[in-house]
């Protein structure tokens, strides 16, 4: 009886030293030290684009951090709704690919009115803006 728990002691020591020596792979070439860093998601930010916007229209006037914020979280609402909105589209029409067509169907139905109808106008232009160059 004796003899057994002296030789579970001796087991369980050379394990431990057995581990000392041989760490697991996964820590080989690294510094147990170290904590893994979490990979940080993108921020979608459309500032650059606001203030430079602002400035065309108003030159004189600025804005501030928390004014800055609000217009950003609206940018992002509104490309998520007409995303949301086009997808549905898609699906509807047994569809894989977006194009401009229910990219602008879903802006008049998430804009009313004078607004979709500028949206359409400018979304158009940029189109073809970028298709002839």
């Amino acid at each position: 009886m004796v003899i057994r728990s002296i030789r579970k002691e001796k087991a369980s020591s050379e394990k431990n030293i057995r581990n000392e020596n041989n760490p697991p792979k996964d820590l080989i070439g690294k510094d147990p030290e170290k904590k893994k860093r979490r990979n940080k998601k993108p921020v979608e930010t459309y500032k650059t684009y606001i203030f430079k916007v602002l400035k065309e229209v108003h030159g004189d006037i600025g804005i501030s951090n928390k004014a800055m914020e609000i217009m950003n979280s609206f940018v992002n609402d509104m490309f998520q709704k007409i995303a949301q909105e086009a997808s549905k589209l898609a699906k509807y029409n047994n569809k894989s690919t977006l194009s401009a067509r229910e990219i602008e169907a879903a802006v008049k139905l998430v804009l009313h009115g004078a607004l979709a109808k500028h949206a359409v106008q400018e979304g158009t232009k940029a189109v073809a803006n970028f298709i002839r160059s």
